[in-house]
C-alpha cells in the first residue's frame, strides 16, 4: 500500500505533463519515465516503479526550486521599488502607488526612503546609496541637477526628484525584463545540450524497443523487457536537459545584482572566452567630465568669442566634449548665442549657422588648425583634446579640453593583464593625446584618430585574432559594439544607441566591473562544461550496466537522479558572486 501511495504521488507530478506533451507531438524525458514506471508495474515491480516515480519527482522538484531561486534573485530587484511614493501636487503632497508615477511628477523622497523611478534632483542635497543597483558600495553625493536611478536609497536629507520615467518603465524594470528574456537566446553550450538531448529521447525509445524485441527472441521475454525498461531510464537525458539552463539563469541573475546586465545566454557564454578588451577613451577610460583648460585664438578674436561660437553649435550635441564647451560658455555672461541648421557629423564635428556666419567646430582631422597648428600640437602633448573653431572658412581658435582618466582605470588595466587579457584603446582623438593618456593607463596598443567605421573595422580585425569585447558609451561606439564578439555599454551615462548595440550593459560606470564580470563568466562557462560532461558520462556508464543486467531499475534510477541533483547543485554555484566583482568606489 505504501509503495502504491509513493508511486501515485510521484507519478502525479510528471505523468500528466508528459501525456500533454505527447498529445502535442513532443517527446520528453517525462514520457520515458512514464513508460518505465508503467512497464515496471505490469511486470509486478511496484517497488521499483515507486522508487523511479519518487526519485524522478524529487529531482524535478529540486530543478524547479533551483530555477525558481535563480528567478527570485532577479525579481528581488523589483522589491527595491517602494509600494507607495509621495508626489508633490501643487501645494500639497499626496501618496500614490509606484505604478501611478508618471514622467512629469515630482517625487518627495525622505531620509532612508527608496527612489521609485529614475529622476533628476530639483531640490535638496543629500547622498544616495546605489549599491543594490550599480554594485558601487560607497554613497554618492547628489544635489540639484544630479541623476538618480530607481531603487537608490536616499541618505539623511529630503530630496525632491523630477521623475524622468514612469514608475512601471524605468531602468530597474528594464534590467529585470532584459535578464528574464536572456535565457531564451541560448548560447553555444545550451544549443549543444539541446542538440544532443532532442534526438536522444526517440533514440532511447527505439533502442529500448530493440532490446526488448531482440532479447525476447533470444531469451526470456520477461527478463529482456525488464532490461529494456532499465535501458530506457539509463539513457534518458534528464541531467543533460538541465545542465546549461540552470547555470545560465543562475549566473545571469547573479550578475544583475552587482550591476552587470547580460542580455542573453549566448552573450554570457561568449563573454567567458574573451582574450582581448578594446576600450573607447572618452567617457569610458576617462571620467566623462571634460572641461576647457586652454583657449588659443587667431588675431582679432578673443577667448569669449571663440567659446561662444562653439557653444552655440554644441548646445544640443550629445558628445561628451560638447558639455565642456557649453559649461565654459555659461561662465562667460553676455556671450550666450544660438545657432540654426546644426548638423552633427559623427567622428568629425558639428556645423551650422550662428546669425549669418557659417561655423564649424571639430577635431584636427576634420579642420586643419592652420596658423594655430603649433598651439594645437602643444595641447595634444599635454593630454588635451584640441577642438578647432572655424568661422566663414577661417580658423578663429583652438579650444583645449581635458578629460582626466578615471581613478580606477590603471587598476582595471592591471587586473585584465594579470588575467592574461590584452587591452586596446580605440579613440577618435589624435595620436599624441591618446598616447599620453594610454601611458597613464598602462595600455600599449593604441588606435587613434578612429572614425566610427574605423573602430568597427579595428574590432573586426581583433576578433579574427581571438574573441574580443568592446567597451564604450557613446553613439560613435555603436558600430564597434555591434561588431565585437561581445559589446559592453557603460550604462550610467551611455547613449541609447550604444546600449541598444551592446550585449552587456553596466548599470554603473566603475571599470573594475570588467575584470570581475569576466571572471564570473569564465567560472560559469567552466561549470556548464563540467555539467555537460557529467551528464553524458552518466549515460555512457549506465547504458552497458543496464543492458547486461548489472544494475536493476531502482539502482539505475537512483544513480541517474543523484547525478541530476549534482548537476543542479553545481549549476546553482554559478550564482555565487566572485570576489573580483566587489567594487569599492573611493
Amino acid at each position: 500500500m505504501l509503495q502504491w501511495i509513493a508511486l501515485l504521488a510521484g507519478a502525479y507530478t510528471f505523468v500528466p505533463g508528459a501525456l500533454r506533451q505527447l498529445v502535442r507531438g513532443r517527446l520528453g524525458v517525462g514520457l520515458l519515465m512514464t513508460i518505465a514506471a508503467v512497464g515496471a508495474v505490469v511486470l509486478g515491480h511496484v517497488g521499483e516503479a515507486a522508487a523511479l516515480a519518487f526519485l524522478f519527482s524529487l529531482a524535478e522538484a529540486l530543478e524547479d526550486r533551483a530555477m525558481g531561486r535563480a528567478q527570485e534573485k532577479l525579481r528581488a530587484l523589483l522589491a527595491l521599488i517602494p509600494d507607495t511614493v509621495r508626489v508633490a501636487r501643487g501645494t500639497r503632497t499626496v501618496t500614490v502607488t509606484a505604478a501611478e508615477v508618471r514622467g512629469s511628477d515630482v517625487l518627495v523622497v525622505g531620509a532612508g526612503e527608496r527612489v521609485a523611478t529614475d529622476g533628476v534632483v530639483v531640490e535638496g542635497s543629500s547622498s544616495i546609496d546605489t549599491s543594490a543597483v550599480t554594485g558601487e558600495s560607497i554613497p554618492v553625493a547628489v544635489e540639484p541637477g544630479a541623476e538618480v536611478p530607481a531603487g537608490a536609497v536616499n541618505g539623511a536629507a529630503t530630496l525632491r526628484i523630477a521623475a524622468t520615467a514612469d514608475g512601471v518603465d524605468n531602468s530597474l524594470t528594464q534590467i529585470v525584463s532584459l535578464v528574464e528574456q536572456a535565457h531564451a537566446r541560448k548560447g553555444e553550450r545550451a544549443r549543444l545540450a539541446d542538440t544532443i538531448a532532442r534526438p536522444l529521447v526517440p533514440t532511447v525509445l527505439i533502442a529500448s524497443a530493440l532490446v526488448a524485441l531482440i532479447g525476447s527472441m533470444l531469451g526470456d521475454p520477461a527478463t529482456w523487457i525488464e532490461r529494456a525498461l532499465v535501458v530506457l531510464v539509463a539513457a534518458s537525458p534528464c541531467a543533460l536537459a538541465i545542465a546549461v539552463p540552470v547555470t545560465v539563469i543562475s549566473a545571469i541573475g547573479s550578475a544583475s545584482k552587482f550591476g552587470v546586465v547580460i542580455k542573453s545566454g549566448e552573450a554570457f557564454e561568449q563573454f567567458g572566452t574573451i582574450r582581448t578588451v578594446a576600450l573607447d577613451k572618452t567617457g569610458t577610460l576617462t571620467r566623462n567630465e571634460p572641461r576647457v583648460v586652454d583657449v588659443r585664438t587667431a588675431d582679432g578674436w578673443d577667448d569669449d568669442e571663440v567659446i561662444a561660437l562653439a557653444a552655440a553649435l554644441e548646445t544640443d550635441s550629445t558628445h561628451p566634449l560638447a558639455a565642456a564647451i557649453t559649461t565654459a560658455a555659461a561662465a562667460r555672461p553676455g556671450h550666450v548665442i544660438s545657432a540654426r541648421n546644426v548638423v552633427e557629423d559623427a567622428g568629425h564635428g558639428i556645423s551650422g549657422r550662428v546669425g549669418q556666419t557659417a561655423v564649424r567646430v571639430g577635431n584636427t582631422r576634420w579642420l586643419d588648425p592652420g596658423r594655430l597648428e603649433v598651439e594645437a600640437g602643444s595641447m595634444a602633448e599635454n593630454g588635451m583634446t584640441a577642438v578647432v573653431v572655424e568661422a566663414e572658412d577661417q580658423i578663429v581658435g583652438v579650444i583645449g579640453i581635458r578629460d582626466e582618466l578615471r581613478a580606477e582605470t590603471a587598476e582595471t588595466i592591471r587586473k585584465l593583464h594579470s588575467q592574461g587579457i590584452d587591452t586596446v584603446m580605440l579613440t577618435g582623438d589624435n595620436e599624441r593625446t591618446a598616447r599620453a593618456l594610454a601611458d597613464q593607463a598602462g595600455i600599449t596598443d593604441v588606435r587613434a584618430e578612429q572614425l566610427p567605421r574605423d573602430k568597427a573595422n579595428a574590432v573586426e580585425s581583433l576578433t579574427v585574432q581571438g574573441p574580443t569585447v568592446m567597451v564604450g558609451d557613446g553613439i560613435n561606439d555603436a558600430p564597434a559594439l555591434a561588431t565585437a564578439t561581445v559589446g559592453i555599454a557603460m550604462g550610467a551615462k551611455g547613449s541609447a544607441a550604444a546600449i541598444e548595440s551592446a550585449d552587456i550593459a553596466f548599470t554603473g560606470h566603475d571599470l573594475r566591473l570588467i575584470p570581475g564580470a569576466l571572471a564570473h563568466a569564465r567560472r560559469g562557462r567552466r561549470i556548464m562544461t563540467a555539467n555537460i560532461v557529467l551528464a553524458l558520462a552518466i549515460i555512457v556508464v549506465l547504458f552497458p550496466l543496464a543492458l547486461f543486467g548489472v544494475l536493476g531499475l531502482a539502482g539505475v534510477v537512483l544513480v541517474h537522479e543523484v547525478a541530476e541533483i549534482v548537476v543542479i547543485l553545481n549549476g546553482v554555484r554559478a550564482s555565487r558572486r566572485p570576489i573580483e566583482t566587489t567594487v569599492k568606489v573611493t
